[in-house]
Formats: C-alpha cells, sequence, structure tokens
C-alpha cells in the first residue's frame, strides 16, 4: 500500500532493490562458479547480470511512469495487490516462464522439456527464442503503439510539451478511431517491406497485438464501471491491474530479447533483469508517493514519445538489428529532456509569481 513520501529519502524507496541487487549478483557469481568452475567465469556472469540489470532500467524507466500515472489512481487495496503480485508475475513470469512459453509454443515441447533445453541447450534455446523475435516485436510493437498514440490523441489533453505536434494530436482525437486507422497504416507499410510468409506472420502478430490491447480497454472499462456501481470510491481495480500487466509484459519483450545477444543462459537473464524490475518498482512508488507526476508536468510527456519510439524501433527491428543500448539511451535521453523543460517551466512560474508579489507589495507601499 502506497503512502505519504513526506521525509522519505530516494535512498529509502531503494532500499528493497538494493537488497535484490546483492542478493541477485551473490546468486549470478554462484551459478558463474557452478557453470565455468573458474574465478574468471564467475566474474563474467557476473558482470553480465549486472549489465542486463542496468540494460533493464534504461529500457523501463518509462514503464516506471506509466504505472505510477495509472497507480496513482487506483485504491490502495489495488495498489498493494499490484506492487506485490504485479511484481511476482513480472520477475518470475515475464522474464522466466515467458521465454520458456514462447519455445513451448515455437518447438512444440512439453514445459519440463523446454526448461531442460535451457539448462542443457542453451544455444538451441537461444536459436528457438530469436527465431520467434519477429511475431513478439509485431505484437509489442502494436500494443506499446496504442498506449502511446492514446495518450496524445485525446481531446482533453491540455498540457503540451512539444504544442505544434501535441495540439494537433489533441484536435484530431474528435475523428473516432484515427490512431487505430494510423497503426493500422503502419502494419501495412512494414508487411509490405517484408517478403513471403514474414509478412503473413507480422500481419498476424500486429493484429493480435491491436486486439489485446483493444480487448484490454473493453474488460478494464467493464470491471472498474461495475466496481464504481459497487463503490464509487473503487477507482482502477481489476481492470487497470490487467492494463498494467500486459503494459509491462510488451515492455519486457525488448528486454527478454536483447537479453540473449550477452548470455544464452535463461537462468541469467532472469537474475539481471529481476533486478532491473525491482528497481523499475522502487522508483513507481516514489515517484506515486512524491508526486512527481504532477510537479514536473512534462515528465509523463517524455515517458509516452519514449514508448512510441520503442515502438517503431520494435517495428523497425524486424527488418534490422537494432542494439537494445539505442532504445535504452533514446528513452532516456527524452525522459531526461522532459525533465529538464519541467523544471525550466517550474523555475520561470516560481519567477513571474516573485514578480507579482513584488507588484503587489510595491502597490501597497505607494498606497500607504
Amino acid at each position: 500500500m502506497i503512502g505519504n513520501g513526506e521525509g522519505k529519502s530516494t535512498l529509502s524507496y531503494l532500499k528493497w532493490a538494493f537488497i535484490f541487487t546483492v542478493v541477485g549478483l551473490a546468486l549470478g557469481a554462484w551459478l558463474g562458479w557452478q557453470t565455468e568452475g573458474t574465478l574468471a567465469g564467475m566474474a563474467t556472469v557476473f558482470f553480465i547480470c549486472a549489465v542486463l540489470a542496468v540494460l533493464e532500467i534504461s529500457l523501463s524507466f518509462d514503464n516506471a511512469i506509466v504505472n505510477a500515472n495509472k497507480l496513482k489512481d487506483m485504491t490502495p487495496v489495488w495498489q498493494h495487490r499490484f506492487l506485490t503480485w504485479g511484481i511476482v508475475i513480472a520477475v518470475f513470469g515475464m522474464r522466466i516462464v515467458f521465454p520458456l512459453l514462447i519455445v513451448v509454443i515455437a518447438a512444440k515441447i512439453g514445459p519440463i522439456e523446454a526448461l531442460v533445453l535451457a539448462a542443457r541447450e542453451p544455444a538451441e534455446y537461444a536459436r528457438i527464442m530469436n527465431d520467434a523475435h519477429l511475431p513478439i516485436a509485431a505484437f509489442g510493437g502494436t500494443f506499446l503503439m496504442m498506449v502511446g498514440l492514446t495518450y496524445f490523441f485525446n481531446h482533453e489533453k491540455d498540457v503540451h510539451w512539444i504544442g505544434f505536434i501535441e495540439k494537433h494530436m489533441a484536435r484530431s482525437a474528435t475523428v473516432k478511431g484515427i490512431e487505430i486507422a494510423f497503426v493500422l497504416a503502419l502494419i501495412l507499410i512494414f508487411s509490405n517491406l517484408l517478403e513471403g510468409e514474414a509478412a503473413n506472420t507480422f500481419v498476424h502478430a500486429a493484429v493480435y497485438g491491436l486486439l489485446t490491447f483493444l480487448a484490454v480497454e473493453v474488460v478494464g472499462g467493464l470491471l472498474d464501471a461495475s466496481q464504481k456501481a459497487m463503490s464509487e470510491a473503487a477507482k482502477g481495480g481489476l481492470g487497470a491491474f490487467i492494463y498494467l500487466e500486459v503494459l509491462d509484459a510488451s515492455f519486457s519483450f525488448d528486454g527478454v530479447i536483447g537479453a540473449f545477444a550477452l548470455t544464452q543462459n535463461l537462468f541469467i537473464i532472469a537474475i539481471g533483469l529481476g533486478i532491473g524490475a525491482m528497481y523499475v518498482r522502487s522508483m513507481t512508488i516514489m515517484l506515486v508517493e512524491k508526486g512527481t507526476l504532477a510537479e514536473y508536468r512534462y515528465l509523463e510527456h517524455g515517458a509516452f514519445y519514449a514508448i512510441l519510439i520503442l515502438s517503431v524501433v520494435m517495428y523497425c527491428q524486424t527488418l534490422v538489428h537494432i542494439p537494445e543500448v539505442i532504445t535504452g539511451l533514446g528513452g532516456a535521453t527524452l525522459i531526461g529532456i522532459s525533465l529538464w523543460s519541467s523544471i525550466r517551466h517550474n523555475r520561470r512560474e516560481q519567477a513571474l509569481e516573485r514578480r507579482e508579489a513584488d507588484h503587489v507589495a510595491g502597490g501597497l507601499g505607494k498606497n500607504a
């Protein structure tokens, strides 16, 4: 349950992430010793776990901002459920079960066989995962693109960071389904750049991504509407929980697939990405409790621009390889610029308030 952030330092929010980091890196070092039997092997696995954690944090900081935006409207009960069960699903479900499930479906083998394959034949396991990259990128890219576009195509949105773009998008939101039409047009463009079976696979996976987003929106709306009918105070319950879990899954696709460029060991990947996921959880809590989204008005904009860029990158990855470090740095840079713009705006507002106060004080002095 999220409480009041007054008086709490940033380090206090990261306490459990630090503990998980120490435990995870120690487990990684032990795994390196067990698999390699040398200090060099142990150090290598330790380093890979650390790099994967940083990769996950850089790719998912925008995820934390979006989570915080949704979480602040959820009831305390559902906040608690998301920050406990939700993180369990995120760490273990998406970082361990999801890659296994892909291999189960792609190789048409049982879950136990997939786990044995990951342990004994990591190269073959990685090959199957890489072969499944195209439909994963199409599905995840489409879902994330809808998340980003829905934020900007909103006629009620009155705070704009990049005005000449966002004002037009907000006005265009009166055209019903414009974001869906935009995504479908992109799907057709990218499918034409692919050939044969790859094009069909891309279209099918992308359409499933679009349908999943719409289904989550509809189911979430129905669930939350029924909760509101029972209690006006019940906001952002099960529907918001499902939305956040699917959103986290879409963010995880890129990190999980990209991790295979560093190691083919599923367990090392789970440790490294799991550490990163704990930092995302800690940052989410901090953003909600400290009211950072309200304090820095353009931070949310930067996150959703980063989401749109990530979705386009995932589409482009079906054609060419784009290193995950570029994706992570791009998103982090956008969020950093939006934070800087927010700080500048706050300073201008404070300076204006001071001038007005001085003007009022000067007028009172003359009247006296």
